[in-house]
């Protein structure tokens, strides 16, 4: 993507997220001057801490003691409570000198977790302040050190490309000189060349898709932009066949909540399911009621309605997987759905033998 494209998905995750994206470039390209102009439309006041110059004690604080206490010094730099909305930008990540300062950053730049704030060492950060990364590519270009998939995977990424259009737009707005703009105009390959592929270990992980959750639920990108912010945290071909699963509506399968609440109108979906869609409609039935067990009465007879479309031996691998979840078994072994789940209680019985 290039830099408006970039700014307009900094600010939809800064402003509706505590994710952490960072943002992948060559030299020149217009990162940190996109993520400066990103804050500034946003009204948030602006950080910047170039890691490459800053050792542990810069980030963590130096330490002193209180009696028999040792604390540290809360940095300068750090935004405290009562300080307005703040982006702090971690630019230069992989320039950290030193290892033990990678390491130190490390616990910032993770988003918080559930109920908790994003702190670095004994220093928390309000909610009120974001975090923001940049970083050029690990190369071979640049005097850079290579990050580790349990840093990258903690990170949105955000891939920035040269694009002249967009950069004239720049030079319009900032009135450069005109002779600048009309040479460039006709030798646009004089702009920042791309130089090696962008590529880092970006793959798919249980974090990356509470990540993307995160986001579907939360932020509104531009299509020919979603499939590039997913691919920033699960990687190409995990968000590529994502995408294709959300646009396929006809081939996807049935959600829990469709079995459970609005059997009548999906029942011949049901049916109609191949066995391996089947297998993801029954993975996310399982899922949801050991989460949430207790069932109203129309809900527990839709699904022992499903269970009744199902092939013998699907159904018998659900009925033993529910069996195992107090509430649904309770329900399953009533007299009136005999007719459906018998055959499965005796298979299972006889395999307990």
């Amino acid at each position: 993507m290039n830099v408006e494209q970039m700014k307009s998905v900094i600010k939809e995750i800064i402003a509706k997220t505590d994710l952490t994206p960072c943002v992948v470039g060559h030299r020149g390209v217009g990162k940190s001057a996109g993520i400066v102009q990103a804050c500034r439309e946003l009204d948030r006041r602006y950080v910047s801490l170039r890691l490459g110059q800053m050792e542990v004690g810069d980030l963590v604080g130096i330490p002193f003691r209180t009696g028999e206490t040792m604390h540290w010094s809360r940095p300068s730099w750090l935004p405290g409570n009562e300080d307005p909305p703040t982006v702090v930008h971690c630019d230069e990540l992989n320039r950290a000198q030193q290892e033990d300062t990678l390491q130190a950053i490390f616990q910032f730049v993770e988003p918080p977790a559930e109920g908790m704030l994003r702190a670095i060492h004994t220093h928390g950060l309000s909610r009120r302040h974001k975090v923001v990364v940049s970083i050029n590519p690990p190369d071979g270009s640049y005097q850079v050190a290579t990050l580790d998939r349990a840093l990258i995977d903690r990170m949105v990424m955000i891939f920035v490309e040269t694009d002249y259009r967009c950069w004239a737009r720049y030079a319009q707005q900032r009135e450069l000189a005109g002779d600048v703009r009309q040479f460039l105009a006709g030798n646009s390959g004089m702009l920042a060349k791309q130089g090696m592929p962008m590529e880092l270990q970006v793959e798919p992980s249980e974090r990356g898709w509470e990540m993307v959750s995160v986001l579907k639920k939360n932020c509104s990108f531009p299509p020919e932009l979603e499939m590039e912010v997913y691919a920033g945290i699960v990687g190409k071909e995990a968000a590529i066949m994502f995408m294709r699963w959300l646009s396929d509506r006809k081939g996807r399968p049935l959600s829990a909540a469709e079995v459970l609440n609005d059997w009548p109108e999906v029942a011949d979906r049901a049916r109609r399911q191949r066995d391996d869609v089947q297998a993801a409609t029954i993975n996310d039935l399982c899922a949801t009621l050991q989460a949430s067990p207790s069932l109203a009465p129309t809900q527990e007879e839709n699904l022992v309605a499903y269970i009744a479309v199902l092939p013998r031996d699907l159904c018998f691998g659900l009925v033993k997987t529910l069996l195992k979840i107090p509430e649904v078994a309770l329900a399953l072994v009533k007299d009136q759905y005999d007719d459906v789940v018998f055959d499965a209680l005796q298979a299972i019985s006889r395999e307990a033998r």
